[in-house]
């Protein structure tokens, strides 16, 4: 017996890449943009190349790592302590 499943439009294609693709940048530079607000909300000095760092990570989980550690650090380097 076969069977029948219904595929969206544009599912396993490009477009779909494409929009899963779009929404992982966005979560991840979300998740940068989070990391930077709390740091300066906590008054901790961010250099330039720290910022370059952190907002030129792709890896959600890293990220992740990091969000957590700027809500106790006392320091950036201390974010990415391994």
């Amino acid at each position: 017996m076969a069977t029948y499943t219904s595929r969206f439009p544009g599912s396993g294609t490009i477009i779909e890449e494409s929009i899963n693709k779009g929404l992982a940048e966005g979560q991840t530079r979300s998740r940068a943009e989070d990391i930077l607000r709390l740091l300066t909300l906590r008054g901790i000095d961010v250099p330039e190349a720290a910022r370059e760092r952190i907002t030129g990570c792709t890896d959600l989980e890293t990220l992740g790592v990091w969000f957590d550690r700027a809500v106790t650090t006392v320091d950036v380097e201390e974010l990415f302590a391994p």
